[in-house]
């Protein structure tokens, strides 16, 4: 599926190589899901952008994997900066999908495999994703991304 192509705000817009620099260095997003009654729920939770797709690994027994696993349709905000001219992020929508067992317990599954190596490197410095029990992946393949750069502004 395409990314809806962003038309506010497009000098302020990062490019894909910026967009995919800052999502990969970025630790911490949040995530807006929805209760049954339509009620807005958000959370924040560690990520891993892999260029194409945002990986969220969120405890089974949460309110946000549970609203999910009845509306899949999310939203996402990732972003940084203290003052006016420093804010920079992305707010990426769509709808996930589950991958791999619910809870993972860590039994092979291909699609995980450079998707965990790369969230044990990033958060635990380790090779190898130690499985818990507890938690288990969605995977956000964005239907719509803005992005926002506001130290764009001072070189305009």
């Amino acid at each position: 599926m395409s990314v809806t192509e962003q038309r506010r705000g497009r000098r302020i817009m990062m490019s894909p190589g910026e967009l995919d620099a800052f999502l990969a260095g970025q630790r911490t997003c949040r995530v807006a899901t929805v209760s049954a009654d339509g009620t807005p729920h958000a959370s924040a939770l560690w990520f891993l952008w892999d260029g194409g797709a945002l990986w969220l690994y969120s405890l089974v027994r949460s309110r946000r994997w549970t609203q999910l696993g009845r509306d899949p349709r999310v939203a996402v905000v990732v972003d940084s900066g203290e003052e006016y001219g420093e804010l920079h992020g992305a707010e990426l929508a769509g709808r996930v999908e589950f991958v791999g067992e619910a809870p993972r317990t860590g039994l092979p599954c291909p699609e995980l495999a450079s998707v965990e190596g790369a969230f044990a490197r990033k958060y635990f410095g380790l090779d190898e994703l130690p499985h818990d029990g507890r938690h288990a992946w969605a995977r956000l393949v964005p239907e719509r991304i803005v992005s926002w750069d506001f130290r764009k502004l001072g070189s305009l």
